[in-house]
Protein backbone atom coordinates (compact mmCIF):
# COMPACT_ATOMS: atom_id res chain seq x y z
CA UNK A 1 0.00 0.00 0.00
CA UNK A 2 1.14 3.59 -0.43
CA UNK A 3 0.42 4.69 2.68
CA UNK A 4 -1.27 4.03 5.92
CA UNK A 5 -5.33 3.17 5.24
CA UNK A 6 -6.28 2.21 7.87
CA UNK A 7 -7.82 5.21 9.16
CA UNK A 8 -10.01 5.07 5.55
CA UNK A 9 -10.66 2.00 6.58
CA UNK A 10 -11.55 2.05 10.03
CA UNK A 11 -13.89 4.95 8.51
CA UNK A 12 -15.80 3.06 5.60
CA UNK A 13 -15.57 0.01 6.57
CA UNK A 14 -18.43 -0.03 9.16
CA UNK A 15 -20.83 2.22 7.28
CA UNK A 16 -20.72 0.11 3.79
CA UNK A 17 -23.66 -1.74 4.15
CA UNK A 18 -25.59 0.85 5.17
CA UNK A 19 -23.67 3.19 2.82
CA UNK A 20 -26.33 3.51 -0.89
CA UNK A 21 -29.57 3.98 1.91
CA UNK A 22 -27.52 7.01 3.34
CA UNK A 23 -27.46 8.87 -0.67
CA UNK A 24 -30.63 7.41 -2.40
CA UNK A 25 -30.81 10.06 -4.92
CA UNK A 26 -26.84 10.55 -6.17
CA UNK A 27 -28.00 8.54 -8.86
CA UNK A 28 -28.48 11.79 -11.36
CA UNK A 29 -25.25 13.69 -10.24
CA UNK A 30 -23.09 10.60 -10.87
CA UNK A 31 -24.70 10.37 -14.35
CA UNK A 32 -24.14 13.95 -15.25
CA UNK A 33 -20.36 13.88 -13.78
CA UNK A 34 -19.75 10.86 -15.77
CA UNK A 35 -21.06 12.46 -19.06
CA UNK A 36 -19.03 15.19 -18.89
CA UNK A 37 -15.27 12.70 -19.22
CA UNK A 38 -16.56 12.55 -22.75
CA UNK A 39 -17.61 9.84 -25.15
CA UNK A 40 -16.31 6.23 -23.34
CA UNK A 41 -17.73 3.95 -25.79
CA UNK A 42 -15.61 1.29 -26.23
CA UNK A 43 -12.95 2.35 -23.27
CA UNK A 44 -11.65 0.74 -19.87
CA UNK A 45 -12.22 3.35 -17.31
CA UNK A 46 -11.28 3.18 -13.47
CA UNK A 47 -13.44 3.76 -10.80
CA UNK A 48 -11.04 4.73 -8.35
CA UNK A 49 -11.73 4.55 -4.74
CA UNK A 50 -15.04 3.15 -5.86
CA UNK A 51 -16.67 2.37 -2.46
CA UNK A 52 -20.01 0.63 -3.12
CA UNK A 53 -19.65 0.97 -6.77
CA UNK A 54 -22.29 3.82 -7.21
CA UNK A 55 -21.01 4.83 -10.55
CA UNK A 56 -20.38 1.50 -12.13
CA UNK A 57 -24.50 2.09 -13.25
CA UNK A 58 -23.69 5.53 -15.51
CA UNK A 59 -20.05 4.33 -16.22
CA UNK A 60 -21.35 0.79 -17.90
CA UNK A 61 -24.04 2.38 -19.97
CA UNK A 62 -20.87 5.10 -21.08
CA UNK A 63 -18.22 2.29 -22.08
CA UNK A 64 -20.87 0.12 -23.17
CA UNK A 65 -20.94 -3.88 -24.61
CA UNK A 66 -17.51 -3.66 -25.73
CA UNK A 67 -16.01 -0.98 -22.99
CA UNK A 68 -14.66 -2.45 -19.23
CA UNK A 69 -15.58 -0.65 -16.07
CA UNK A 70 -13.08 -1.38 -13.44
CA UNK A 71 -13.62 -0.84 -9.76
CA UNK A 72 -10.93 -0.44 -7.30
CA UNK A 73 -11.38 0.11 -3.36
CA UNK A 74 -9.30 -0.42 -0.44
CA UNK A 75 -11.88 -1.49 1.76
CA UNK A 76 -13.28 -4.59 1.43
CA UNK A 77 -16.61 -4.07 2.94
CA UNK A 78 -17.55 -1.45 0.50
CA UNK A 79 -16.49 -3.80 -2.58
CA UNK A 80 -19.04 -6.49 -0.74
CA UNK A 81 -21.58 -4.17 -0.26
CA UNK A 82 -20.93 -3.60 -4.00
CA UNK A 83 -20.99 -7.13 -5.13
CA UNK A 84 -24.06 -7.11 -2.51
CA UNK A 85 -26.09 -4.86 -4.89
CA UNK A 86 -25.43 -6.82 -8.25
CA UNK A 87 -22.45 -4.06 -9.27
CA UNK A 88 -20.27 -6.91 -10.07
CA UNK A 89 -22.02 -7.77 -12.81
CA UNK A 90 -21.39 -3.66 -14.27
CA UNK A 91 -17.75 -3.78 -13.15
CA UNK A 92 -14.76 -5.94 -12.26
CA UNK A 93 -14.40 -5.35 -8.48
CA UNK A 94 -10.74 -5.19 -7.15
CA UNK A 95 -9.18 -4.61 -3.77
CA UNK A 96 -6.36 -2.10 -4.21
CA UNK A 97 -4.91 1.03 -3.06
CA UNK A 98 -5.43 4.18 -5.60
CA UNK A 99 -1.50 4.82 -4.33
CA UNK A 100 -0.55 1.63 -6.05
CA UNK A 101 -2.39 0.35 -8.14
CA UNK A 102 -2.30 -3.49 -9.68
CA UNK A 103 -2.22 -2.37 -13.47
CA UNK A 104 0.06 -1.83 -15.94
CA UNK A 105 1.00 2.16 -17.35
CA UNK A 106 -1.46 3.43 -19.70
CA UNK A 107 -4.21 0.82 -18.88
CA UNK A 108 -7.09 3.33 -19.32
CA UNK A 109 -8.35 5.86 -21.12
CA UNK A 110 -10.66 7.68 -18.09
CA UNK A 111 -10.52 7.66 -14.45
CA UNK A 112 -13.72 8.52 -12.07
CA UNK A 113 -12.39 9.74 -8.69
CA UNK A 114 -15.55 9.58 -6.35
CA UNK A 115 -14.68 10.96 -2.89
CA UNK A 116 -11.30 9.57 -3.05
CA UNK A 117 -9.00 12.10 -2.72
CA UNK A 118 -9.93 13.88 0.69
CA UNK A 119 -9.42 10.13 2.14
CA UNK A 120 -6.02 9.23 0.65
CA UNK A 121 -2.54 9.59 2.50
CA UNK A 122 -1.11 11.78 -0.15
CA UNK A 123 -3.25 13.19 -2.64
CA UNK A 124 -0.93 14.20 -5.25
CA UNK A 125 0.73 10.38 -5.00
CA UNK A 126 -2.50 8.80 -5.81
CA UNK A 127 -3.08 11.97 -8.68
CA UNK A 128 0.30 10.58 -10.28
CA UNK A 129 -0.45 6.87 -9.82
CA UNK A 130 -3.54 8.01 -11.46
CA UNK A 131 -1.75 9.69 -14.01
CA UNK A 132 0.52 6.84 -14.48
CA UNK A 133 -2.23 4.08 -15.45
CA UNK A 134 -3.84 6.42 -17.88
CA UNK A 135 -3.36 6.84 -21.44
CA UNK A 136 -1.96 10.04 -23.13
CA UNK A 137 -5.02 12.41 -23.54
CA UNK A 138 -7.01 10.33 -21.36
CA UNK A 139 -9.40 12.14 -18.47
CA UNK A 140 -9.85 12.31 -14.80
CA UNK A 141 -13.08 13.48 -12.98
CA UNK A 142 -12.70 14.36 -9.53
CA UNK A 143 -15.97 14.15 -8.32
CA UNK A 144 -18.29 15.01 -5.28
CA UNK A 145 -22.41 15.35 -5.42
CA UNK A 146 -22.18 17.58 -3.04
CA UNK A 147 -20.46 21.06 -2.38
CA UNK A 148 -16.98 21.06 -0.38
CA UNK A 149 -18.48 23.34 1.98
CA UNK A 150 -21.28 20.64 2.71
CA UNK A 151 -18.66 17.95 2.40
CA UNK A 152 -16.86 19.49 4.91
CA UNK A 153 -19.67 19.92 6.91
CA UNK A 154 -20.57 15.84 6.70
CA UNK A 155 -17.15 15.33 8.53
CA UNK A 156 -17.88 18.16 11.42
CA UNK A 157 -15.43 20.88 10.20
CA UNK A 158 -15.18 23.70 7.65
CA UNK A 159 -12.54 23.77 4.43
CA UNK A 160 -9.19 24.85 5.93
CA UNK A 161 -6.93 26.21 3.81
CA UNK A 162 -5.41 22.81 2.81
CA UNK A 163 -8.28 21.14 1.31
CA UNK A 164 -7.45 19.35 -1.82
CA UNK A 165 -9.87 19.88 -3.48
CA UNK A 166 -9.75 23.74 -3.18
CA UNK A 167 -9.05 25.14 -6.54
CA UNK A 168 -6.28 27.06 -5.36
CA UNK A 169 -5.03 23.83 -4.32
CA UNK A 170 -5.89 20.92 -6.76
CA UNK A 171 -4.89 22.93 -10.00
CA UNK A 172 -1.31 22.87 -8.87
CA UNK A 173 -1.73 19.56 -7.48
CA UNK A 174 -3.05 17.99 -11.24
CA UNK A 175 -0.41 19.92 -12.68
CA UNK A 176 2.46 18.39 -10.70
CA UNK A 177 1.33 15.03 -11.21
CA UNK A 178 0.76 14.78 -14.84
CA UNK A 179 -2.81 16.51 -15.06
CA UNK A 180 -3.76 19.77 -16.89
CA UNK A 181 -6.36 21.09 -16.09
CA UNK A 182 -9.64 21.36 -18.13
CA UNK A 183 -12.69 22.53 -15.67
CA UNK A 184 -13.03 22.84 -12.04
CA UNK A 185 -17.03 23.04 -10.72
CA UNK A 186 -16.69 24.04 -7.40
CA UNK A 187 -20.72 25.27 -6.17
CA UNK A 188 -22.97 25.21 -3.91
CA UNK A 189 -24.41 21.73 -5.44
CA UNK A 190 -21.70 19.82 -6.45
CA UNK A 191 -17.92 19.51 -6.87
CA UNK A 192 -16.36 18.06 -10.37
CA UNK A 193 -12.98 18.73 -11.33
CA UNK A 194 -12.21 17.69 -15.00
CA UNK A 195 -8.01 16.95 -16.27
CA UNK A 196 -6.66 15.75 -19.45
CA UNK A 197 -3.92 13.20 -19.29
CA UNK A 198 -0.23 15.40 -20.41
Amino acid sequence: MSGDLSATREFFGPKAGGWDDKFPDDGSAYAAAVAELGPLAGTVVLDAGCGTARAAVPLRAAVGPDGLVLGVDATPEMLIAAADAGRGALAALVLGDAGRLPLPDGAVQAVFAAGLLPHVPDPVASLTELARVTRSGGRLAVFHPISRVALAARHGREPGPDDILDPANIAPALAASGWDLVTIDDSDTRYLTVARRI
